[in-house]
């Protein structure tokens, strides 16, 4: 199923509002914290800051996010060519890193950060 177009803000609001409050849940923030985090980061043309709930994969000082949908969200394009600053909630902290974009030919879309030592 092709989607177009960016998701309705109350919705996206509502899903990032649940999640968030489920990471930071003493029963189940454990569990979804290991494949969950919070991207900060600031809009390249508003200047505003963003903070938005995103799923990863975390090896060494690097953590991967495959962002699902693509074509439906704007936040990654932030990332794109030589990439920019972020910060992600990691182990408790903000870690801040430099984050690159890669869309491949088949319109899959990958962030990848590398974290600040």
């Amino acid at each position: 199923m092709k989607y177009k177009g960016p998701l309705p803000k109350r919705m996206v609001g509502r899903a990032n509002a649940c999640v968030t409050a489920l990471r930071s849940s003493p029963r189940w923030g454990g569990i979804v914290s290991r494949h969950l985090t919070v991207v900060t980061y600031t809009g390249r043309r508003s200047g505003r800051t963003f903070s938005t709930p995103v799923g990863y994969r975390r090896a060494a000082g690097i953590v991967t996010i495959g962002v699902q949908f693509p074509e439906r969200k704007t936040w990654w394009r932030n990332f794109l060519d030589e990439g920019g600053p972020l910060s992600l909630h990691l182990d408790g902290t903000d870690r801040p890193g430099h984050a690159v974009a890669r869309c491949d030919e088949k319109g899959r879309v990958t962030v990848t950060v590398r974290l600040d030592a």
